[in-house]
């Protein structure tokens, strides 16, 4: 019968990462590891590559609004050794930005891809950035919290979807 993933300690693991990546943990919460955005992609291709550690998979990758910042978070997991870990990175609010993980982990391309839609988190050295649930032109990136406050009040955004003519179908746009 298969058990269950085991999370690995964060203070080990940061204790491995130190090792191999001299200034890139900052903070060490309960199983959860906070990186300097500059050593991300040193970190990311150690814990991929470290046969102990061997994080090849990449379960998921989100992005948080904290208000202030940006969160960035790395789920992962060794199939071989059957444990996961999380890593978080931090951007600034103003001009979001981290570098890209693609290179390490392919699965993050259109994870990548969702947080700068959404989020407007920007991936320095992303292969193909650009918006894939939105179309361009969208204003805004609607799961920051300060959405709603863009110009135009309670309903940013076009009254309608790109190319749609109400000539076409004879009728005007109706909201309800």
């Amino acid at each position: 019968m298969p058990t269950a993933t085991t999370p690995m300690a964060g203070a080990d693991l940061a204790e491995r990462i130190t090792a191999a990546v001299p200034d890139a943990v900052r903070e060490v919460t309960g199983d959860t590891i906070l990186i300097t955005p500059e050593k991300l992609t040193d970190v990311a291709q150690f814990l991929h590559d470290d046969r102990d550690i061997d994080a090849r998979f990449l379960n998921a990758l989100s992005g948080v609004d904290r208000y202030d910042y940006f969160e960035v978070v790395y789920h992962l997991s060794s199939l071989a050794h059957n444990h996961s870990l999380v890593l978080k990175v931090r951007a600034d609010h103003d001009n979001p930005e981290v570098p890209s993980v693609v290179g390490v982990w392919q699965g993050a391309n259109l994870q990548e891809r969702e947080a700068y839609d959404l989020l407007g988190i920007q991936f320095s050295g992303h292969p193909n950035l650009k918006r894939m649930l939105l179309w361009e032109g969208f204003p805004g990136h609607p799961l920051r919290k300060d959405f709603m406050s863009l110009q135009g009040g309670l309903s940013p955004g076009l009254r309608r979807f790109p190319k749609e003519d109400p000539e076409q179908w004879g009728g005007e746009f109706r909201a309800d």
